[in-house]
């Protein structure tokens, strides 16, 4: 997995509310103060947030967890890791490095993606009056470039960037719903429990992208993979040319009929 839950969980948070919003406020004073607050209890933590103790309580639960006590755990566990590509003093070896990188994922991508798949989801965005578009972090970015794209083409698509917002979403809807799911490693469902999905009666029909084959939960309905590194360099460049190749597709069969 190459990010945690906290980075995933704490930045759709503060991407999402108002910069003067209490979970906002919570969520930047833990993000910046990581080593610190692993060990607070929470009447410690709500007096360096200037917020009242069930305000630390309700932030835990509107971000997904069941509890303080979860909070607490996940501060414990969470190693934040950046990749550094290349070792080379040179800025432009760094360059060069860099861009041979970028360059290489996407001929993975090329080499490696279902065309069929690509126009069989392209058929379901424009049969599907609710479409939704969700992915975290750099996936949720790829996902707005989709709405923006699919927009110009005539089709409106939901996303947002909030986390729990998206889990809410897809628990709320239906058989009527379409939803396109980025997800680099695979991992988009592992930051949740998932047993009210499990158990829903009236599934939406599930779009899953990754580059990770792993066995996933059943209510997927549709796999789309990619050959991959695994990295952080190039997942983001990855997905964003599976997103501009959807819409491109999607032009080619859709637009404005």
């Amino acid at each position: 997995m190459i990010y945690d839950k906290l980075p995933i969980v704490f930045l759709s948070t503060i991407a999402s509310e108002r910069k003067d919003s209490t979970n906002s406020q919570i969520a930047s004073y833990i993000l910046n103060n990581l080593d610190k607050v692993q060990n607070m209890k929470i009447k410690d933590m709500a007096q360096e947030c200037k917020v009242a103790v069930s305000s630390i309580s309700r932030f835990c639960k509107e971000i997904g967890l069941r509890d303080f006590a979860e909070l607490r755990e996940l501060l414990l566990s969470t190693e934040l890791y950046f990749e550094e590509l290349s070792l080379s003093s040179s800025k432009d070896e760094r360059l060069k490095d860099y861009s041979i990188k970028v360059k290489a994922s996407i001929d993975m991508v090329e080499n490696s993606i279902n065309m069929n798949a690509i126009s069989n989801l392209c058929d379901d965005i424009y049969k599907y009056k609710r479409v939704a578009a969700f992915g975290l972090l750099k996936a949720g970015a790829v996902a707005l470039n989709l709405q923006g794209d699919l927009l110009m083409l005539g089709k409106q698509v939901y996303t947002n960037i909030s986390y729990t917002e998206q889990i809410q979403y897809i628990m709320n809807s239906n058989e009527d719903d379409l939803i396109i799911i980025f997800s680099y490693t695979g991992s988009y469902f592992d930051y949740q429990n998932l047993r009210g999905l499990k158990n829903k009666i009236n599934l939406p029909e599930i779009w899953f992208i990754s580059s990770d084959e792993k066995n996933y939960p059943s209510f997927i309905n549709n796999l789309i993979t990619f050959e991959s590194l695994q990295d952080q360099t190039s997942h983001p460049y990855q997905l964003q040319f599976i997103s501009g190749l959807i819409a491109q597709e999607y032009s080619k069969k859709h637009k404005f009929i």
